[in-house]
């Protein structure tokens, strides 16, 4: 099943994010609280060119991802201490939520709907694999950002391998390196 796209007029959220302290811990801990898994691994997914508030900069983090029904899990961790929208909310010791994600219809127009209405674009980036994020600071409003998606087959793909491997999962192994 595709994820809904999202237009500024009506949006759907494909994934609930969380910023933890140790990823392994947390896989562990959210297969086992939430029956959730298995997660699919990346580790120090470097990330150059990546913007923070319109400066330079670039970021190494560690996520995972599982199914829990219709909504995308992401555990991320930050290896670095570079000015990040991750860093605006938890330092390295901290957890919890952080973001949710959303693939627009439109990268451009999701991105400037929020900024005319207010809310800066904290981090801004694009990965290997020619995905990208920009991470809305809406936290005055919601308590957490929220991830626009620069969309393309790729990212496509990856939400189809994370919820492939959900299917029939038996619980024991809980994380899946990729």
């Amino acid at each position: 099943m595709r994820p809904l796209s999202s237009t500024p007029e009506r949006q759907h959220f494909v994934q609930i994010a969380y910023h933890v302290a140790d990823l392994d811990e947390a896989i562990e801990r959210f297969a086992r609280l939430m029956g959730t898994g298995p997660f699919l691994v990346r580790r120090h997914i470097g990330l150059d060119p990546v913007t923070y508030r319109g400066e330079a900069s670039a970021l190494d983090i560690s996520a995972a991802h599982a199914q829990a029904g219709p909504v995308q899990i992401e555990l991320v961790t930050q290896h670095c201490d570079r000015p990040s929208a991750f860093r605006d909310m938890y330092r390295a010791d901290q957890e919890g939520m952080h973001h949710v994600a959303l693939f627009p219809e439109d990268y451009d127009t999701m991105v400037a709907h929020y900024r005319q209405l207010g809310f800066p674009v904290a981090t801004e980036l694009v990965t290997g694999e020619g995905r990208g994020a920009a991470y809305v600071d809406t936290r005055v409003v919601l308590g957490h950002m929220i991830e626009v998606y620069r969309v393309n087959d790729s990212l496509y793909e990856f939400y189809d391998a994370v919820a492939a491997a959900a299917q029939g999962w038996d619980g024991r192994e809980c994380a899946i390196e990729m």
